[in-house]
């Protein structure tokens, strides 16, 4: 099983990879079973699931949210992001 760091590096060349808690397809990453990122053709877009965000959900996805922002090219306010990503997805 993959580290969390090699999953967010994975995600970020578009590859699948599996830590367990954080997973990605590719194309979105997960933690736990939540969306907290995606790949657009703009490059990576990351939800701010953390408190500071306004979006906080648990330490462990703030811990997941804080690694996909070293790749992230564009970070949403949470509110944003599952309007976009989660409730339309394309």
């Amino acid at each position: 099983m993959a580290r969390n760091s090699d999953v967010v590096r994975a995600f970020a060349c578009g590859q699948s990879a599996d830590a367990g808690n954080l997973w990605t397809d590719g194309r979105s990453l997960y933690s736990y079973k939540m969306k907290i990122a995606g790949r657009t053709l703009a490059g990576v877009v990351v939800g701010d699931f953390t408190s500071p965000g306004g979006g906080y959900i648990s330490m462990t996805t703030s811990c997941h949210v804080n690694l996909a922002k070293s790749v992230a090219d564009t970070v949403m306010l949470p509110e944003i992001f599952t309007a976009t990503f989660v409730e339309m997805p394309f």
